[in-house]
């Protein structure tokens, strides 16, 4: 049953009648103006009502808002009644837009930076416009709220305690094994993004490099369709195959029990097939290619390999 809401406050800042810039930053609710400078603003990931009032606030307060698609982003402004101007900054026109922003916030002008859904800087390039705005000792604060690694995270039902949070893995698969192979031996619960037309691939090559680790895939969080399927990642992998799935996902995959052993014995299988018929170097060689493995990695335990055989 959905719990009621409070009762509004007659002393808050809204009861009293004061304007959005009085209700800015503050703390114990007290309300202070957005002050001049970049502001990291974080956006709802589906349901449009998952936004604080201080990100409305600091929304209405800009000058501007830079954003990754206008479009989307304004369908966010009109469902609050927020007329700011939206300016695009995203991957491909970052180092066009940059200088601009930056001229403004020298200027003393509220800047806000936010992503389509989520907290910006995350699978974003906004990093590189903080990193120039604080060295050029503009302010820089940050709006927090939704942000679906870490809503996947917590509705995973794995430990989450130490995480590490891997972004999107490369579309081809070699580079893709070779980024998995990367973060096997990590003694943490792995957060990974993914889209679905690429789910069912990626999923396989998870279950075949970190091997068979309990896992959740995310779908659509806080929207009507939201799903979080759970289970071992091979199976997960066969479900994905099977479902027609749509929409940006977050995988979530256990710690391993026995750091990268998943991904050694599968190293050492594919050797002791190839070392049967090809040189150490060449076996080497042709199971980092099949498995898209870091070479020095498969030649070092081929290396032990040959020694273990020696003894």
């Amino acid at each position: 049953m959905p719990a009621r809401s409070a009762a509004p406050d007659p002393s808050s800042a809204a009861s009293a009648g004061h304007s959005s810039s009085e209700t800015g930053r503050g703390t114990g609710g007290r309300p202070v103006p957005t002050t001049p400078g970049l502001h990291l603003v974080a956006t709802p990931i589906g349901n449009l009502r998952d936004i604080s009032l201080r990100a409305l606030d600091t929304l209405r307060d800009a000058e501007v808002i830079a954003c990754e698609d206008t479009r989307v982003t304004r369908k966010l402004l009109s469902a609050h009644d927020i007329s700011t101007p939206l300016t695009a900054y995203h991957d491909h026109n970052a180092a066009r837009a940059a200088p601009g922003l930056l001229a403004r916030l020298e200027a003393g002008a509220i800047v806000a930076l936010v992503s389509d859904a989520g907290m910006p800087l995350i699978s974003d390039p906004g990093y590189r416009l903080v990193g120039a705005a604080l060295a050029r000792g503009i302010a820089v604060s940050v709006v927090p709220g939704p942000s679906a690694p870490l809503a996947a995270l917590v509705l995973a039902g794995l430990p989450t305690d130490r995480f590490h949070f891997a972004g999107y893995l490369p579309a081809r698969r070699p580079a893709r094994r070779r980024a998995l192979f990367a973060i096997a031996d990590i003694d943490a619960t792995l957060i990974l993004l993914e889209t679905t037309p690429r789910l069912a691939a990626s999923l396989a090559d998870m279950a075949e490099v970190l091997g068979a680790r309990a896992a959740a895939v995310a779908r659509e969080l806080t929207k009507r369709h939201e799903e979080i399927l759970r289970g071992p990642l091979d199976i997960l992998a066969q479900r994905a195959a099977a479902a027609a799935l749509r929409g940006e996902t977050v995988v979530v995959v256990a710690p391993p029990d026995a750091p990268a052993e998943a991904a050694r014995s599968l190293i050492d299988a594919e050797l002791d097939r190839a070392l049967a018929t090809l040189s150490l170097r060449d076996a080497a060689t042709a199971v980092a290619a099949a498995l898209g493995a870091p070479r020095r990695m498969v030649y070092e335990r081929a290396l032990a390999m040959i020694r273990r055989r020696r003894e």
